[in-house]
């Protein structure tokens, strides 16, 4: 394919994207911290071997993020779980990381604020509780046992405040009207075809992967409980050390996430078939055209961080006690991100939103 940095940018991003006279930069809060003259050489980033993050697995197959960081090595480590990926951004063994909006809730909320922020949306959608077919209504839930990959991740918060909405009682030892039993995605449908759990709510590919292969049927699509149907699945996240100590380097690593984004709108079959082709080459393991298809088409790749969705989703991990209050203001920073929006001459974006 052509170049995704030159299809994107105009003359004006591209002149961001040379590293010439860096500028100011700061926080939603209108704070400003200028650019060093001794940037990193190299730039950290984490992303985790599945579909939601399409943009990373992209960017890294194609070397999109390469061509955007210019001289700057990339390096990139893959998780699992959001919170390995929030302890390896706490101990510098990452700079960024493509991540889900609740374990970056809970990193900003352990650090005080002081530890990352939010530099973009990534992906929306592609998340629901599917169940087996014989489960048809709300009220045939009780009694059964439903998986979600992790205790606090996004999916289980978002299971546990819509069956206590339901007026059903969990806790988090799997006891209560309802049992939720966090099981990784990978046991998943282990699980799923011993009986052993009746159902789960899951991010793409493993959604699509329940309905199509094992027969599930979808109970709850997530995006019937938002407005709009908008909710953040994944962002991209920055150590705020690295960001004000490398605004440029940052800057590029955004122009890099924008063409890969950009490629998946433009060419999204090309797009999938390389997002596939990675994932083959972390997991040993390739998307069937099918699933692949079904899962790309439940997902919106975008650079909007759908910031309501995010207050949204600490609201609720607080009402199930999964969470402390806790004050995000300032766990966006947007500027790098509206500087190349407003030079490839697209709409820019807000963190401003509230449950």
């Amino acid at each position: 394919m052509s170049s995704p940095i030159r299809r994107l940018t105009t003359a004006a991003a591209v002149a961001l994207l040379a590293g010439g006279t860096l500028v100011a930069c700061g926080g939603d809060d209108g704070s400003a911290q200028a650019a060093g003259e001794n940037q990193a050489t190299t730039l950290r980033l984490g992303y985790f071997p599945n579909i939601t993050h399409a943009p990373a697995l992209v960017g890294v197959q194609n070397k999109i993020f390469e061509e955007a960081l210019g001289g700057v090595q990339l390096e990139t480590t893959t998780f699992n779980a959001g919170p390995s990926a929030i302890e390896a951004l706490f101990s510098g063994a990452i700079d960024a990381t493509y991540i889900g909006p609740n374990p970056a809730i809970t990193g900003w909320a352990q650090s005080k604020g002081e530890a990352l922020q939010i530099i973009s949306g990534v992906t929306s959608g592609g998340a629901a509780l599917v169940v087996k077919p014989e489960i048809t209504s709300v009220a045939d839930l009780r009694g059964k046992k439903i998986a979600t990959p992790q205790l606090g991740n996004t999916q289980d918060v978002a299971l546990r405040h819509w069956l206590k909405e339901q007026g059903f009682a969990t806790d988090t030892s799997g006891g209560g009207d309802v049992s939720i039993l966090p099981t990784a995605n990978s046991e998943v449908v282990a699980a799923y075809t011993s009986g052993a759990i009746d159902g789960a709510w899951l991010p793409e590919p493993h959604l699509s992967r329940l309905i199509i292969e094992h027969g599930a049927t979808v109970l709850v699509d997530e995006r019937d409980e938002w407005p709009d149907g908008e909710f953040v699945t994944t962002h991209l996240i920055v150590s705020k050390e690295f960001l004000t100590a490398n605004p440029d380097v940052v800057r590029n690593l955004l122009a890099g996430h924008l063409a890969a984004i950009d490629y998946l709108a433009t060419e999204p079959a090309a797009a999938a078939t390389v997002a596939n082709d990675h994932l083959e080459a972390l997991t040993g393991n390739r998307l069937t055209d099918e699933i692949l298809t079904a899962s790309i088409d439940n997902l919106t790749f975008t650079v909007d961080p759908i910031a309501s969705s995010l207050y949204g989703s600490a609201e609720h991990a607080q009402d199930a006690g999964l969470l402390d209050p806790v004050d995000l203001t300032g766990i966006y920073h947007l500027d790098l991100l509206n500087e190349l929006l407003t030079a490839a001459g697209k709409p820019t974006v807000n963190g401003e939103g509230s449950g």
